[in-house]
């Protein structure tokens, strides 16, 4: 009912947000043909407004696709410093084919032509940058991949978007899904003195908070324009609550091996028959509500200066900065017992696991075949969490570019670019606090209503209480990952007749990625996070608890409202947790010898109970450097075929990677009868070679009329994280061993494009695209079946997981919970999809209708590929991991001399994020959204102008699912902001 009934809200307010805009155009387009209302003002006046509006930016951006030889789309600035939308990304999603993944409520990644982020290069000012951010571990956590965070960034820094979807020799290698290229403002886009500022006023009606934004920019030019300079800035708050519900997947009684004690009264040990069904159903994991707070600040500045000395040469030097930092509460209310294996006995701890539960009762589902759910079951001996975890993040990026050209004759121009960017991730803080609350009789959950809030009640459970809990564990982490790029590139052309263009070129370009971790630690490799010390545990929880308002989510009936957590903020001081030398100790470890190349003082001085170190985070400390060297030769023609011009470009790129992967992995060894336990670093080197021809040819039969034909080899590198050569072991809620691959081959693939474009009147276009690619190298990242831990693919002995599990409960090597990863190289499969795009304006309409406009897009891609196990066996056939088979986006416009309107919606269907699923599931994935935003713009004068803006009209959630059955895994809203603001120009 709960589901339905937000099913009809969102046709409310999809139906009401449109009709709303509709009538707020057609109202002002009434108003302004009156002439009622605002200030007169002249004819040229009204022109030097028009010229700058959306309308302006959709005709630029047409200009650019239909000269173009190869498929590009683009996005112009509305204005200085004025971009179309408040976020990169959620602009960008308006191209065709591209489609945008989020993190706390606005977009982060992009996704092209059912393509990842992983395969999409992004270029600033002419050369390739990547940056990266943290995130909930819902939507990935900390970026350690090749996938560009847009949202480090504020779009008013940017005046131009262009996203190529085919390859041309003279365009950079990486992409197997699109080259975007972000350009910031030049002082010779617009010469003469010119300044612009704006202010935004941002509220979110869940979070009830407000979020202010500012931006400016300053130009000039000199000495008869030969010399320029540019300077902006824009500056944002945000805070937001994102709510909701996880579970952290689904799995059996039998998973977590022995499984249940007792179902309805029958011992599981001495009637194992009895307790089948309920131990064969999947259950959830970790069932529990979340609450997430987090505050951003996004600073970001961008410089240029121009030197144009004459008309044949022209240098530009550009400088970007960017400061992302954000802080970030997540609460949860939980238990771990239905996933924590292991069995009782007299002498296990309190919170023993699975074995030591009563099924009360239960109810089965079969939503597909051979796949029971326990949808409800109430339970005694039940295990209640609670826990805070506060995270610290900053994302630092700085960029340097050095371009120049000259045109030495007519015939001949050369052009060259040095640069250099680095993007600094810190995780600096990433503490948690955990109590525990034990056997608890009554626990029940219903997971009936399907993919949506389930109802939990906590039976004896005090959940307002902070002393009825005890201290469980404190967890503190730091996390910090480097990427930068040195760029050198140069270009020649030469007409070598009005039909043909030779160009060629040579560049080289070293990238460095360097991922540190650190974690709490004793010198071994062990997870200390349980707390023991009798010290701690005996603190009054009351003196560091604070409560959370759960209140503003619509929740099924008998569900908590609020809960205890326990208070970071007051958790330092309480639990010493600032005293780096507290509860200082020498670390044994009777028969076994360790050794590490981190040199703590751990064995000899002793270390204290906070001491971090990077022995328990293995797997995130590593470095890759790569070196490209490339060279292309590319020829640019134009020419009659009887009467049909004919146009576009054929070359070959060759490219050379280099490539050095470091990673640390224990090496377990015995000489002598002493055992060892010796962290080592791992070098692997390789290089490899590509040649990628490519064409792209545009024939126009008509003038109105072009016809695309694309073709061309590509490559794209294999991700950060599947390079690392070491092994690590993790062994939190899950329990791991993951190994990378450093002799992994790029993705490659064959692509063919063709595609109709009718440019039938000033500003319209409909066109359809169609896309093939053949992607005969993949690299797919692999995780087994739960196990037990001698059946790792790695060779490692169990000592190596009985001294990484340390007292961690239910972690065992003998236990069935083990899951292997590694990255392996396989054939890869087909991509086909086609694209359709309509944008017009409605001049042929009388007035006022004649102001409106429209652009829709609908993209849809199918893939069939091959998923194996690390033995070679197939797994699975199926779509790739992150691609909608559907896409579309729509935007309904209205502009006239004062106002500028519009509203847009942009959906994109449920993709795959892991095939085959884990936790015994056939897949996992993301549900699919439709987002609506809307905005208006009245233009007070030549100068003035206010904005109202709206986004997120519907409040989409973001629902991940577990299995095909879908099965609720991670269920989060965020609320809608509304922003009120001005721009002011001169």
């Amino acid at each position: 009912m709960l589901q339905s009934d937000r099913s009809r809200l969102r046709a409310r307010l999809v139906a009401g947000s449109g009709a709303f805009a509709l009538l707020l155009s057609a109202g002002a387009a009434v108003a302004q043909t009156s002439g009622a209302g605002a200030p007169a003002t002249s004819d040229d006046t009204v022109e030097a407004v028009v010229v700058t509006g959306f309308r302006n930016s959709l005709a630029q951006a047409l200009n650019v696709k239909r000269s173009s030889a190869a498929a590009v789309d683009a996005i112009y600035a509305e204005d200085m410093a004025k971009f179309p939308d408040l976020n990169l990304s959620e602009s960008i999603q308006r191209i065709p084919g591209v489609a945008i993944s989020r993190d706390a409520g606005e977009g982060r990644q992009i996704s092209v032509r059912g393509l990842g982020a992983q395969f999409t290069r992004v270029r600033i000012n002419g050369m390739e940058a990547l940056t990266t951010s943290g995130g909930t571990d819902a939507s990935g956590g900390t970026n350690r991949s090749r996938s560009f965070d847009f949202n480090v960034f504020a779009s008013d820094l940017f005046n131009r978007i262009t996203v190529q979807k085919t390859a041309s020799a003279e365009t950079e290698e990486g992409s197997l899904g699109a080259t975007v290229d972000l350009n910031t403002a030049h002082p010779f886009d617009k010469r003469g003195f010119n300044f612009a500022v704006s202010g935004k006023y941002g509220y979110n009606d869940q979070a009830k908070k407000a979020s202010p934004r500012v931006a400016a920019l300053i130009s000039n030019t000199w000495r008869d324009d030969t010399i320029g300079a540019l300077f902006s800035v824009a500056y944002s708050q945000r805070d937001l609550l994102d709510e909701g519900t996880s579970t952290v997947r689904w799995q059996t009684g039998t998973a977590t091996s022995p499984g249940f004690r007792s179902v309805r009264g029958v011992t599981c040990a001495t009637n194992a028959a009895a307790c089948a069904e309920a131990n064969g159903a999947v259950h959830p994991r970790i069932p529990r509500f979340d609450w997430y707070h987090t505050t951003q600040d996004r600073l970001g500045m961008t410089g240029s200066l121009q030197w144009a000395p004459d008309d044949k040469t022209l240098v530009s030097f550009d400088v970007l900065y960017a400061d992302f930092k954000g802080k970030r509460n997540e609460d949860f209310l939980e238990t771990f017992t239905p996933q924590t294996a292991g069995a009782c006995t007299a002498t296990s701890p309190a919170s023993c696991g699975i074995n030591q539960v009563d099924v009360l009762d239960y109810t089965i589902s079969t939503p597909r075949s051979n796949f029971p759910v326990m949808t409800k079951g109430t339970f005694n001996n039940i295990d209640l969490k609670t826990e805070q975890r506060h995270d610290e993040l900053e994302t630092e990026f700085r960029q340097f570019t050095l371009a120049g050209e000259h045109q030495f004759t007519d015939k001949l121009k050369v052009k060259g670019v040095l640069g250099f960017s680095k993007s600094t991730f810190a995780n600096p803080v990433q503490n948690t606090v955990q109590w525990d609350q034990y056997n608890v009789q009554g626990y029940s959950w219903d997971y009936s209503g399907g993919d949506t809030y389930p109802v939990i009640k906590y039976g004896t459970g005090d959940t307002v209480n902070a002393d009825a809990w005890t201290l469980a564990e404190i967890r503190m982490v730091q996390g910090y990952v480097d990427n930068s790029y040195k760029t050198a590139q140069f270009d020649v052309a030469y007409d070598w007749s009005d039909n043909f263009k030779l160009k060629g070129g040579l560049s080289y370009k070293a990238y460095n990625t360097d991922s540190t971790a650190f974690s709490r630690t004793n010198g071994t490799s062990a997870n200390i996070n349980p707390i023991t010390s009798t010290d701690l545990r005996s603190v009054p929880r009351s003196t560091y608890g604070e409560t959370i308002d759960f209140s503003s989510l619509s929740l099924p009936a008998g569900n908590v409202s609020s809960w205890i957590t326990p208070d970071l903020r007051k958790a330092i001081s309480a639990l010493h947790m600032d005293d780096v030398n507290y509860g200082k100790a020498v670390t044994t470890t009777p028969g076994t010898v360790w050794r590490s190349p981190f040199g703590n003082e751990c064995f000899t001085t002793g270390c204290g109970l906070y001491h971090l170190g990077r022995e328990a985070s293995l797997g995130s400390n590593y470095a890759i450097d790569e070196w490209d060297t490339i060279g292309y030769v590319q020829g640019d023609f134009n020419f009659d075929l009887w009467n049909v011009p004919v146009r576009g470009d054929v070359g070959v790129r060759y490219v050379q990677t280099r490539q050095k992967a470091l990673g640390y992995g224990v090496v377990p060894s015995t000489v002598s009868g002493v055992n060892y336990q010796t962290i080592s670093a791992t070098t692997a080197t390789r290089s490899y070679d590509d040649v990628l021809p490519a064409l792209n040819l545009v024939v126009e039969p008509r003038e109105d009329l072009l016809l695309r034909f694309g073709a061309a080899k590509v490559m794209s590198r294999p991700n950060l994280g599947s390079l690392t050569p070491g092994v690590n072991i993790s062994t939190g809620s899950n329990k791991t061993v993951t190994s990378g691959n450093p002799f992994l081959n790029p993705f490659r693939a064959k692509t063919v494009d063709a595609a109709v474009e009718w440019y039938f009147q000033p500003g319209a276009l409909l066109s359809a695209a169609f896309f093939y690619k053949d992607i005969s190298t993949f690299v797919q990242s692999y995780t087994s079946p739960l196990s037990t831990f001698d059946q790792n693919p790695f060779g490692l002995p169990d000592s190596a997981a009985v001294a990484a599990c340390g007292t961690t409960p239910g972690c065992s090597p003998s236990l069935p919970v083990w899951q292997f990863s590694t990255s392996v190289n396989t054939p890869g499969g087909p991509l086909k999809g086609f694209e359709l795009n309509y944008q017009q304006p409605f001049t042929f309409l009388p007035a006022p209708f004649d102001k409106f406009g429209f652009l829709g897009n609908y993209t849809h891609v199918t893939s069939e590929v091959t998923y194996l196990s690390s033995t070679g066996a197939v797994t699975a056939v199926g779509p790739l991991t992150n691609l909608s088979k559907n896409s579309y986006n729509a935007t309904l416009y209205f502009e006239n001399k004062k106002v500028s309107s519009r509203v847009s919606a942009a959906y994109r269907s449920k993709y795959l994020t892991q095939i085959p699923g884990r936790n015994g599931s056939d897949v996992e994935g993301t549900k699919g959204t439709l987002n609506i935003d809307a905005s208006l713009t009245y233009t007070w004068n030549k100068h003035l102008a206010f904005t109202l803006e709206a986004v997120n009209l519907t409040n989409e959630v973001q629902d991940q699912y577990y299995d095909s059955s879908q099965l609720v895994s991670f269920y989060h809203e965020t609320g809608r902001e509304f922003f009120a603001g001005f721009r002011y120009t001169f």
